[in-house]
């Protein structure tokens, strides 16, 4: 997929294309529908990719605690058989796009070897996004509990 943008907000005349691969989080059904005109998408990258724009997730501690669902602003899929590589893949949530739907249909929707997630994969991932997208912060929290002496 790619993404155009200005290079430098003061000169419009120079635009950078960004290609991401993406995953679709809109709704199957209102895809399937014509129901929407613009689809939510986040790229995904293998996970030695990531990391190499993300230094911090060098630290196993940290791509373990995005296996176990603890890092809401990632997901974490399993090696697909069906790509060039047999690598774990990394969902960024911190960079959601839309995307014009007649885009989507006119360059991607229509290939055949488009890979799409099977139930219960895409609920996993559906409910991931959900926890990233719904966080709310409150000003305060509940104080922490103490170990009580006796």
């Amino acid at each position: 997929m790619s993404i155009v943008k200005p290079s430098d907000s003061k000169n419009w005349e120079t635009i950078d294309i960004e290609n991401y691969d993406v995953i679709i989080l809109s709704q199957s059904c209102d895809l399937e529908n014509n129901k929407i005109d613009l689809v939510l998408v986040c790229p995904y990258y293998t996970i030695s990719e990531f990391t190499k724009i993300n230094k911090s997730f060098t630290d196993y501690k940290l791509k373990e605690a995005a296996r176990q669902g603890n890092l809401p602003g990632y997901h974490l899929l399993n090696s697909c058989p069906f790509l060039d590589h047999e690598e774990i893949l990394i969902v960024d949530f911190k960079t959601i796009f839309s995307l014009s739907f007649e885009f989507l249909k006119a360059h991607k929707l229509e290939r055949e070897n488009r890979i799409t997630l099977l139930s219960p994969y895409k609920e996993h991932l559906s409910q991931a996004f959900a926890r990233f997208f719904m966080r709310v912060g409150l000003p305060s929290g509940i104080p922490k509990f103490e170990k009580v002496k006796k």
